[in-house]
């Protein structure tokens, strides 16, 4: 572990996770919080002169198309979803992670802005992602040229929306990469790591959980996606620290998916906070994360392109 996540992980033991603990009791933090980070995200961030943000309406959602530079295959296309518990951030707050991912896929990303809570439910947050899914399908982007990707509670949402394309017979996109992925929402206690995260209390975690699904079956894996059949779901890629209280639902993700025949590539980073790949301009880990996610990347293009000729093949010789 590099000097600078030592220090960092210390001053979110001090800072971010007291505060988180005050804040997440009742709908007047929530509020609170949201609107700090409002304000935060009229900061202008600091942004490489070869990334352009242009803003984009998906109907009742918005979001924002980044690139990293010229040369960027354009009929291909990220799809992100922004983290937050789904209270919190935006596209604009994620911009240090979809810029490089645009850099490392090598195409626009589109960052959605989605419904969030609590005046949204998750239904709404999931309808949301769907509907831009399947914009980018009318405007042509063939599936196999599309990738999801989200952190935390966007990557719940990555999950859920392969889980619900898949199951409504959707063509699916060409992989999903997950970032620290929040995927249990049901009442079992986090117990793991409960001390040993320096940015989440694993108390006010459950209480966002409860919250999310009160009313609803914390057992449908739209809502707890760690309880999915993953069979049939493209290649995933998931990525954690090792001290983060949402460490082992994103392994047992991975475990799952592995087991319904799913190519799975499942890193745990030694303590790395929460989604530390936002801390790219800070940390030399953060940064090195994204050369191993273009290596993936990699392997599903090249995997896509042997599939393609093997089906040429097989249509010449019928």
């Amino acid at each position: 572990m590099s000097w600078q996540a030592a220090a960092l992980n210390g001053l979110l033991r001090g800072t971010m996770k007291p505060m988180t603990s005050l804040l997440l009791r009742n709908t007047t933090g929530m509020t609170v919080a949201s609107r700090v980070m409002g304000l935060g995200e009229r900061v202008p961030g600091i942004l490489p002169k070869h990334v352009t943000i242009d803003q984009e309406k998906f109907g009742a959602c918005s979001g924002e198309w980044v690139r990293a530079g010229d040369g960027l295959e354009e009929g291909k296309v990220l799809l992100y979803f922004h983290g937050g518990a789904y209270f919190l951030c935006s596209a604009a707050t994620h911009r240090p992670i979809t810029w490089r991912l645009s850099l490392t896929a090598g195409r626009p990303v589109l960052s959605l802005d989605y419904r969030q809570g609590p005046v949204h439910s998750l239904a709404e947050s999931l309808s949301d992602a769907l509907a831009a899914y399947e914009c980018l399908l009318e405007r042509g982007y063939a599936p196999e040229d599309i990738l999801l990707a989200g952190d935390s509670a966007g990557g719940h949402l990555t999950l859920a929306s392969l889980l619900a394309l898949r199951d409504r017979g959707m063509p699916l996109p060409a992989a999903g990469v997950c970032l620290s992925p929040w995927t249990d929402l049901s009442s079992s206690r986090r117990r793991a790591n409960h001390w040993s995260d320096p940015m989440l209390p694993a108390g006010r975690v459950d209480w966002l959980a409860r919250r999310w699904t009160d009313g609803l079956d914390p057992l449908d894996p739209l809502v707890s996606p760690v309880y999915g059949d993953y069979t049939g779901i493209p290649p995933l890629m998931i990525v954690t620290g090792s001290t983060e209280v949402l460490r082992d639902e994103g392994h047992r993700v991975a475990l799952s998916a592995r087991e319904n025949g799913v190519p799975v590539t499942y890193e745990e980073w030694r303590r790395m906070p929460h989604v530390f790949p936002i801390l790219a301009d800070l940390l030399p880990e953060a940064r090195m994360v994204f050369k191993h996610i273009s290596r993936f990347f990699g392997a599903v293009e090249s995997a896509g392109r042997a599939g393609t000729a093997v089906r040429s093949e097989s249509e010449a010789a019928a």
